[in-house]
């Protein structure tokens, strides 16, 4: 099973991105999914959860201006990021739990400038 993120970028303050995550190699609609970020000296931390029935959660720092959600039939999870804040600023990770396995995906850099 591979996850591959993609979607960062460098944007200002108040702009917004959107993240992906493909998952290939398993299909994950019986799973859950998240995405996490690590900051530049802060550990990591999640920042939004989705289950297989489309419930979600959010770090409080982050609602209201980002949405998770999950496209099943193609296999893929996003992140939409809107309102960004310079303290948004790190790499974001993709991770999927299915049939008690956790997968995580690559990392993919957000920054945003003051």
């Amino acid at each position: 099973v591979q996850l591959q993120a993609c979607g960062g970028g460098v944007v200002q303050a108040g702009e917004s991105l959107r993240l992906s995550c493909m998952v290939s190699g398993s299909t994950f609609n019986a799973g859950g999914a998240a995405w996490y970020r690590v900051a530049p000296g802060k550990t990591r931390e999640v920042v939004a959860a989705i289950n297989s029935g489309g419930n979600t959660l959010y770090a409080d720092s982050v609602k209201g201006r980002f949405t998770i959600s999950r496209d099943d039939t193609k296999n893929t999870v996003y992140l939409l990021m809107n309102s960004l804040k310079p303290e948004d600023t790190a790499v974001y990770y993709c991770y999927i739990r299915v049939h008690g396995t956790d997968y995580w995906g690559t990392g993919t850099q957000v920054t945003v400038s003051s």
